[in-house]
């Protein structure tokens, strides 16, 4: 996980083509900001503790560009300025990476994200560094939707929007194009990496971007006095999924440079596929629903090899079905913890007895037990893996006693593998201290819910807790809990599975007053809008702890895989709880030998918080 940033000085910033009736406003100078450049770096210092860097570009009369390296300073001619920040978390590659990223061509990448498909990364590449070189190669087009625009040889080589909609994996990234004076920025299809903007506005002309909001300058939860006006609280917003360009190759005649935002659409065919989230078969016939799962011994696993069926063929039985779903939500685990790929400079000896590169956010729920099964089978077995469980309630919490019983059944069904369930109790006396940081990593979202389960998501990539272990004496089982703190960078996260398998109670309700159709239309809703009610604000409180969440149900083959699976066989909402909502992922339970979690009805992350709900409300209204 890294940090990214941008603050664009002195050029007017044209939104005509994003907003209606925008008028655009002359760069200022202003002595009071909300934010400073130091408050956006020791925000995404936080994120990226790795390294932290900046360059500037700044450009002159003519468009021309002059790159300088930080502290230095401009030499008074130019006319806007765009300062790059890069905050960096590095898991990949052999050597130290340092961002801003700059090449023998002026070009500038500041990047946060995984590339885990759509270009080639070695397995000792670092892939911020291969993606540099990769849209190095881009044409100077700013598409080619228009081919009599088309500047390079018969559109041979590929624009920036085609290259970066083939990218498969989380990113958002911020890049300066200098053969064509072009800004670059944008995160990807589903927003799985946060991208904050601030538009011109009359109290702060600046165009920022940044992967966090850091706290104030001026210490006003509810804005800044600004003479007889207020800023609002609401000066970020998360930008919406999509690739952006600002051409900054007009003059005015004051002599002012004026940048054109231009937002593009996705190239890639099988991404516009996914991104629409039309299922072909939502409506089923009565035969349909006869059909039930034949429960398979976990040894017959292999006999279903991946060469014995296609994705969508109508042959399909549900047992074959769910076998789909399962190797392609292995595949996801592989692609985002295999060893070889982590960076080894943490300062960490990876020969100790106790190590465990990757932790899994964990309930003892159905989403997070198939992950930490899948996670067993994808990595050495000499690696320990965290089990990062949170508890507003200690012990008496239902998250906590599913999450022992998680435990249990995981020990049962990879007894060589070293478990270490980390039991994080919140104390909410201390809590208060903490709250006004949470509520800032949130921003730009502002709901009671969304500090509840900002707080829970950043206590559990905290990582810090007791060790739980259950010893058996003579007087029968006893409970150990030593402090432990979790050293793993990664931390796997269950999000998109609800969405996508129909585990939430208004899809229950949807069902119930709208049958199948009203079912997968808020199925569609939930997955078009995931990226502004949950994932930014995720990756914001789970990143400032310097770790890296990663999503392996909205891998974007897991996800094609569940698109490409009849409705019904996703879920059956006529049956009881625990049994027809995420049918597909019970199923999987049980092809991964966890019977017990396959019965395990849903539990929000925010219901095993309930007997800390009125004090956390007491904190949010007391912010603000």
């Amino acid at each position: 996980m890294c940090g990214i940033a941008l603050i664009i000085n002195g050029i007017k910033i044209d939104l005509s083509l994003l907003i209606t009736n925008y008028t655009c406003l002359s760069p200022q100078l202003f002595h009071q900001s909300l934010f400073s450049e130091d408050d956006i770096k020791e925000a995404l210092r936080r994120r990226g503790p790795d390294s932290l860097g900046t360059k500037t570009i700044y450009l002159h009369a003519g468009a021309q560009s002059v790159m300088q390296n930080e502290g230095a300073v401009g030499n008074g001619c130019e006319n806007g300025e765009l300062r790059f920040i890069g905050a960096t978390l590095q898991l990949r590659g052999v050597n130290p990476v340092v961002q801003p990223l700059t090449d023998a061509s002026a070009n500038v990448l500041v990047y946060n994200g995984e590339i885990f498909g759509g270009i080639h990364i070695g397995s000792e590449s670092n892939d911020t560094e291969i993606l540099m070189q990769s849209l190095g190669q881009c044409c100077s087009c700013v598409s080619h939707e228009d081919s009599r625009s088309s500047c390079c040889s018969g559109g041979s080589k590929n624009s920036v929007p085609e290259f970066l909609s083939r990218i498969k994996g989380p990113w958002a990234l911020i890049y300066w194009q200098d053969s064509s004076k072009t800004l670059w920025f944008g995160r990807d299809a589903f927003g799985r990496r946060s991208l904050l903007v601030h538009w011109p506005t009359p109290h702060d002309s600046r165009l920022l971007l940044s992967s966090v909001s850091p706290h104030p300058s001026v210490h006003h939860i509810n804005g800044i006095d600004d003479g007889n006006e207020t800023v609002e609280s609401n000066f970020w917003e998360e930008l919406p999924c999509a690739i952006y360009s600002i051409s900054m190759s007009r003059l005015e005649m004051n002599g002012n440079l004026i940048g054109k935002i231009r937002k593009h659409e996705w190239t890639d065919s099988e991404l516009q596929e996914l991104i629409t989230w039309e299922r072909t078969s939502i409506q089923p016939k009565p035969e349909d629903l006869n059909v039930s799962f034949r429960k398979v011994p976990i040894m017959q696993q292999d006999m279903l090899s991946a060469s014995s069926f296609e994705l969508g063929s109508a042959q399909s039985t549900p047992l074959e079905t769910s076998h789909k779903v399962l190797m392609a939500l292995r595949e996801s685990v592989r692609r985002r913890t295999i060893s070889n790929r982590n960076y080894k400079a943490m300062g960490v000896n990876h020969i100790q007895e106790k190590y465990a590169p990757v932790a899994v956010l964990f309930s003892g729920g159905l989403d997070s037990m198939i992950i930490a099964a899948l996670l067993h089978e994808c990595i050495d077995s000499k690696y320990e893996i965290d089990l990062l469980n949170v508890s507003f309630d200690g012990e008496a919490a239902p998250d906590r006693i599913s999450a022992r019983a998680g435990l249990k059944e995981l020990q049962k069904s990879a007894p060589s593998r070293r478990w270490n369930l980390i039991e994080i109790d919140a104390d909410l006396p201390k809590l208060s201290s903490e709250t006004k940081h949470v509520m800032s990593l949130i921003n730009p979202a502002k709901t009671y819910m969304d500090l509840n389960i900002g707080i829970a998501l950043w206590l559990a990539a905290g990582g810090d807790g007791c060790l739980y272990n259950e010893m058996s004496g003579s007087d029968g089982a006893e409970c150990q809990r030593v402090k432990y703190k979790s050293v793993a960078r990664i931390l796997l996260v269950g999000s998109g599975a609800d969405e996508q398998c129909a585990g939430y109670g208004r899809h229950k309700t949807k069902f119930r007053n709208r049958s199948w159709l009203g079912l997968h239309e808020e199925m569609k809703l939930d997955m078009q809008r995931i990226w502004k009610r949950n994932l930014g604000r995720d990756d914001r409180c789970i990143a400032d702890n310097g770790k890296e969440a990663r999503f392996p149900f909205l891998d974007e083959s897991v996800i094609k895989t569940l698109l490409d699976i009849p409705l019904w066989d996703i879920a059956d909402l006529d049956q009881p709880s625990g049994v027809g909502d995420k049918k597909i992922l019970r199923e999987v339970a049980r092809l991964l030998n966890l019977n017990e979690a396959a019965i395990l009805p849903k539990r929000a992350i925010q219901v095993c918080f309930i007997n800390g709900l009125c004090f956390i409300m007491h904190l949010y209204y007391l912010f603000h």
